[in-house]
């Protein structure tokens, strides 16, 4: 069956050729921008992509292009699958295509470093509509390839961005659920980036699962403390994209924020792990971009002056972990007591 609405995704990277995948399959036309013309031409003959999850078969109709021009301004809704690194130049770019009546949808979990801004604030500065919403939820680009059963969150404030992202989306192993708050869907994707360091420099120190479900807990406490104090709502964190997308980050070596964790619980320095991972982890950057926000804003964040001091500032992984087990116990439940620092 073939859909009206047309598609477009901005990225082609693992995420966002697993969407262009679930697109086409549901029966849009779709259009997939990527940076690299050889990339675009294998994905046009081969209907795979041979550098990010070459083992998925796109459908036959999936169009492959280096005209972001032409990409941007044939589609209504836009999926924009582009590192936070990449984000608003990308997005200045197709500037010029857009209009007030197409919907931007955001995939992207991270932070841009000028002016700590999200994703949704990016595209609120440089597109000039409103019809804008964020993707986000415990979804591995492999698992989504292998059509394992999965699901996601859209928030937006626009209720037929919302709908359309549900339509295009949703199929018998992907579920589409609706949130308004898109600061806190956003939040919880970035943030749980950090933790995921955390958990897996606690698995490379063989800590148990004791250890592991506490530091989810109260890393889940941490992050909704920060959003919060952002103007997120902390209901959220208890949804899909909040504890949900934190268990899948903390529990999987599919996660690259795992893997830079268990290399340095086994004693690698930063220099090493990207040389290894051939590049920079997103929760590095962000570990340094929050807690120069919660330093900013006073927002109690031990977990992540942990990680920093082990990151950037030579702390062994045993040493931080030995003085945060001594520091004065709190409450438990964040917003039930007041906090006793």
């Amino acid at each position: 069956m073939t859909h009206n609405l047309r598609v477009a995704v901005v990225g082609g990277g693992s995420f966002g050729t697993a969407l262009t995948s679930i697109i086409a399959g549901n029966g849009y036309p779709v259009q997939l921008w990527v940076r690299d013309p050889e990339l675009a031409s294998a994905i046009n003959r081969d209907h795979t992509n041979p550098r990010y999850l070459p083992q998925l078969t796109l459908p036959e109709q999936v169009q492959a292009s280096t005209d972001l021009g032409r990409v941007v301004s044939s589609a209504e809704l836009i999926f924009l699958a582009i590192p936070s690194k990449g984000f608003a130049t990308v997005l200045e770019q197709a500037q010029p295509y857009l209009t007030p009546d197409h919907r931007l949808v955001s995939t992207t979990k991270g932070f841009e470093e000028q002016g700590f801004q999200l994703m949704s604030q990016v595209m609120q500065a440089h597109a000039p509509t409103q019809h804008i919403g964020v993707l986000s939820g415990p979804n591995l680009a492999s698992e989504l390839a292998q059509q394992q059963l999965t699901a996601t969150v859209i928030a937006s404030a626009d209720p037929v961005t919302r709908r359309q992202v549900q339509e295009v989306l949703s199929n018998h192993y992907l579920r589409v659920y609706a949130n308004t708050d898109m600061y806190g869907v956003e939040l919880g994707g970035a943030l749980k980036n950090i933790y995921a360091i955390a958990a897996g420099m606690a698995a490379a120190m063989g800590m148990g699962e004791n250890t592991k479900s506490m530091l989810m807990t109260r890393a889940l406490a941490e992050m909704s403390r920060f959003a919060v104090s952002l103007g997120a709502n902390p209901l959220t964190f208890l949804g899909l994209a909040g504890v949900g997308d934190l268990i899948v980050t903390c529990s999987s070596p599919l996660s690259r924020n795992f893997r830079v964790g268990q290399a340095l619980g086994q004693g690698q320095t930063l220099e090493q792990i990207v040389a290894s991972l051939g590049q920079v982890a997103e929760g590095v950057n962000t570990i340094k971009l929050v807690k120069a926000k919660a330093d900013e804003m006073g927002i109690y964040m031990p977990l992540v002056q942990a990680l920093y001091l082990v990151l950037f500032a030579g702390y062994k992984p045993t040493e931080v972990a030995k003085s945060m087990m001594d520091r004065e116990q709190s409450t438990d439940v964040e917003f039930v007591l007041p906090r006793c620092e």
